[in-house]
């Protein structure tokens, strides 16, 4: 019997060089006999609301942002835009498959603790702690069935620098034999780097995200509440964190401190950068 390969699709939202107040690196774990399913889902959405091309959560404003003034989206209604976004969010909740992990970054915090931190680093650290988590889900998965569950990491591409660091990154963590560190040892293949448009699970993950930032950015549950259930080891009687959701830095955030924000130099065309938007 060949077990079904799971693909954890990874995209961002926020702005690690410090314009948001939260950065999110996460996405949805789709296994490989679902994704059709839930490709078709979209493909229905999408007839419904005549939209051709990328769907991106920054779309979804009421005002469009320089750019994006003709858009697939640029031809609904602000009511529309929303009942679109929430037939998305609900196909992901349909299927109990379908997992959501994502690292949640308070800046404030971090830069407090680390004031010479690059968003680099901070991408990084997130991804470390997605990847450590998808591992452990897999290797539950495996626990529960019996069987061996593989997957494969694809994230959205960013500029060819920071794509290829972000790749050496990944190949240290799994190549590493330092006992500190965890062995992926239910992964496949390398890191893979995809372009959104040209993926539907990637735009899932970009609904996400988005759903994600806007909760801890805004306080705005309205979104968030549509995938809550869908967070990998989520339950109602569980508080706000879950196995699935990682908290970055651990310990208590400062909030309302105005004087533990600090912004450093940007890096140079970041693809939070380009969407820092938490409509």
């Amino acid at each position: 019997m060949l077990l079904p390969m799971h693909l954890f699709f990874i995209d961002d939202s926020g702005d690690p060089s410090g314009s948001t107040t939260h950065f999110v690196l996460g996405g949805a774990v789709i296994s490989e006999d679902q994704w059709h399913k839930l490709s078709d889902l979209f493909s229905v959405a999408c007839e419904k609301f005549k939209v051709q091309g990328e769907i991106k959560w920054r779309l979804f404003g009421k005002k469009p942002r320089l750019g994006d003034r003709e858009n697939p989206l640029s031809h609904l209604s602000f009511e529309e835009k929303d009942a679109l976004r929430k037939l998305l969010l609900e196909s992901i909740a349909k299927f109990n498959s379908v997992k959501i992990i994502a690292s949640v970054v308070h800046l404030p915090t971090i830069h407090l603790k680390h004031p010479l931190i690059s968003p680099e680093n901070i991408y990084s650290m997130a991804y470390k702690a997605l990847t450590e988590r998808f591992q452990f889900y897999l290797q539950d998965l495996s626990r529960a069935n019996g069987a061996v569950f593989h997957g494969i990491l694809v994230c959205d591409r960013r500029n060819p620098g920071q794509d290829k660091l972000l790749r050496n990154f990944h190949q240290d963590l799994v190549k590493s034999n330092q006992h500190t560190t965890l062995r992926y040892s239910n992964l496949i293949e390398t890191l893979f780097l995809a372009p959104s448009h040209q993926s539907i699970g990637l735009q899932f993950s970009d609904l996400v995200v988005g759903s994600i930032l806007r909760f801890f950015e805004s306080k705005d549950e309205r979104w968030y509440d549509l995938i809550r259930k869908s967070i990998q080891g989520h339950s109602d009687s569980e508080k706000l964190d879950s196995y699935g959701l990682v908290r970055i830095p651990k310990e208590p955030w400062i909030e309302n401190d105005a004087e533990s924000r600090i912004s450093p130099e940007p890096a140079i065309g970041t693809q939070s950068q380009r969407k820092p938007d938490y409509t």
